[in-house]
């Protein structure tokens, strides 16, 4: 339960690979100093946790300056290795699923906390979910039903306390604005009820633009 009179303790948890696909579908980048802000508002954050499965060749990661950056931003980053597996028709896919390092850190965190605020879609987090949970935490999903297909499983949305879409805090969280890619190039997004203002540029604390852009990135499993 919530402690009288104290600040909200507040712990988020971000997959990256979730949170990239699910902003680009909705045709913006996000500003990770901005989200940072953003929780912080009103409440004691405890602890902002970043996932990614990295993609390393022999000297160099795409993502290595945004993963560098967050670290040295009030970000605990959590990584590794991608793996190239093949598919049935033979194409080399890389894999990256950081569920279990989600999991671990969530469970030990949440007896800390008074609310988790988790950034995925994926329904395999439902069972996680039910479970911190039980500690007393209320846990809020965001996400996007307003993405092309939309990007949050109807089982992890309806187990969450709060579901909190992705789109309507964009004008606190947003970089940039960009013309939609991957998932939602087959069909434009539904216009939102109000148009989307960038927020004024921060020159000081840009977040690195577009790190996925020069490599293939594991797709988030619905």
């Amino acid at each position: 339960m919530r402690r009288q009179g104290a600040a909200e303790r507040i712990g988020v948890f971000v997959d990256g690979a979730n949170l990239y696909h699910t902003s680009r579908a909705l045709g913006f980048e996000i500003d990770f100093a901005a989200l940072l802000d953003y929780f912080r508002g009103g409440t004691y954050l405890v602890r902002a946790f970043y996932y990614t499965a990295v993609v390393e060749t022999e000297d160099y990661s795409p993502l290595r300056p945004l993963t560098d950056w967050l670290g040295y931003n009030g970000w605990q980053v959590v990584t590794k290795p991608a793996k190239q597996q093949s598919d049935p028709s033979g194409r080399l896919r890389l894999k990256g699923n950081m569920d279990v390092e989600i999991a671990v850190d969530m469970l030990e965190l949440a007896p800390q906390l008074d609310h988790v605020v988790l950034f995925s879609g994926d329904g395999d987090f439902r069972r996680l979910v039910e479970s911190v949970q039980r500690t007393g935490a209320r846990v809020t999903v965001v996400s996007s039903m307003r993405a092309q297909p939309p990007m949050i499983a109807d089982e992890l949305r309806r187990q969450a306390d709060a579901f909190l879409e992705l789109e309507e805090i964009a004008p606190q969280i947003t970089r940039r604005q960009i013309e939609p890619r991957g998932r939602a190039a087959a069909a434009a997004p539904p216009p939102p009820s109000a148009p989307i203002a960038a927020p004024a540029p921060r020159p000081t604390r840009a977040t690195p633009a577009d790190p996925y852009a020069d490599a293939v990135v594991p797709e988030p499993e619905a």
